[in-house]
């Protein structure tokens, strides 16, 4: 494999689309470093682990050498970004925009390297502009090109209002490509109407057209809707390591793999080595961990990635033994000894005798951080710390 051909399999890791390929291919073998944007509103102070899917595919280009403009949109927020939307979306006042975009600034920093990448703001050349020079941007497009993108068409089949300046975003965010002469821009696949713009404008202002590269939508914890603060499916780059650390433990098995493959800098590889171990039998809970770590590492540190299951709120690794176990105390009266279902019931780690042999029956009762696979019975004066599901852990001592 040429160093080319890897290049292009660390870009093409995750991308939904990737036009044109071919361009791509030309401009990396130019050897020259690549300007490489990608645009964020600042419309909202904090970001989630779905935001990042994009940003990590920013670190990625900057590994390989180029050049990463972190753009922040302070003029096209004021606008409002109509993507998706059903709706004329608020537009945010300059405080808004000014506070959101600082606390972006401390978070992404947290993925690219401060020193390789350089943070723009579309106001520098926007807020220059005159209303020839706007005028001469409007012209670029026509309103049945505009009427192509989902969103617009349907507001317009649905005859909901469609305000003028909507209009506009699209073409802001292509001249954005235009005053800094990106060779690739990025974005979420809704935003791939936008992107093409961008190719169009350069086109039109005597620039070479940039490569495009969407990136999926990020499946909330649910695995079912997109991840959004408004949903309470998400993970915040700001969360603590115990909530990261609970969170990602509780996702869906098969939802995995995907943030394995948009979220984790390991080799693909790796992964299916997981997939393969997963698939004969092993604990998924014991990868998922794997991938908590490897996050909380990246948005705290390696000891916090260590300590995070202590205080995972109310949900633990199975195997894990954090801090603060509660005791209880079961009594034997006068049986000899007392079985695992009952134990389980007794302690209060399981509702009722049914619950208590259906987590037994899949394999989620540890004994002192150790997987109980057989059934057992438990005699007076034993102490140990059990562990029922993720949720449920108690130090049990048994007594007369």
């Amino acid at each position: 494999m040429t160093a080319i051909d890897d290049a292009l399999a660390q870009i093409k890791r995750g991308v939904d689309e990737l036009l044109p390929e071919e361009e791509l291919i030309e401009k990396l073998k130019s050897g020259r470093r690549l300007r490489i944007k990608a645009g964020f509103d600042p419309t909202a102070p904090d970001l989630h682990l779905g935001h990042t899917v994009l940003i990590n595919k920013l670190r990625q280009f900057q590994d390989l050498g180029h050049e990463v403009i972190f753009l922040i949109g302070d003029f096209t927020g004021m606008i409002g970004d109509p993507t998706g939307k059903s709706a004329t979306r608020p537009p945010l006042t300059p405080e808004q925009v000014s506070q959101n975009a600082l606390t972006y600034k401390e978070q992404v920093f947290k993925i690219l390297d401060a020193e390789k990448t350089t943070v723009a703001f579309n106001s520098d050349w926007m807020n220059t502009m005159s209303a020839a020079d706007m005028i001469r941007l409007a012209g670029q497009s026509t309103v049945a090109r505009m009427l192509e993108r989902d969103d617009f068409s349907k507001r317009y089949d649905a005859n909901q209002p469609i305000a003028i300046h909507e209009f506009l975003y699209p073409l802001v965010q292509g001249y954005d490509s235009v005053a800094l002469e990106a060779d690739v821009e990025l974005g979420g696949t809704d935003q791939r109407f936008n992107l093409g713009m961008g190719r169009t404008v350069q086109s039109r202002y005597g620039q070479e057209p940039q490569v495009i590269i969407t990136m999926p939508i990020l499946e909330g914890l649910d695995g079912v809707q997109k991840m959004s603060k408004s949903l309470n499916n998400y993970v915040g780059v700001n969360d603590s390591p115990g909530e990261m650390f609970t969170k990602l433990l509780s996702i869906p098995d098969n939802l995995m793999w995907r943030y394995f493959e948009l979220l984790s800098f390991r080799p693909l590889a790796e992964v299916e080595e997981f997939r393969k171990a997963v698939e004969g039998g092993a604990n998924p809970q014991d990868y998922k961990r794997l991938l908590a770590e490897e996050i909380i590492t990246r948005f705290h540190d390696e000891e916090a990635a260590k300590n995070a299951h202590k205080s995972a709120g109310n949900q633990v690794a199975l195997g894990d033994i954090p801090d603060n176990v509660p005791e209880v105390s079961v009594s034997l009266g006068d049986r000899e000894g007392i079985h695992v279902v009952s134990l389980l019931r007794e302690a209060g780690l399981a509702q009722n005798g049914k619950a208590a042999k259906d987590v037994f029956g899949r394999g989620a009762v540890y004994i002192d951080g150790e997987q109980l696979k057989d059934e057992r019975m438990f005699t007076r004066g034993e102490d140990f710390v059990i562990q029922a599901g993720k949720k449920k852990i108690a130090r049990v001592i048994i007594v007369e």
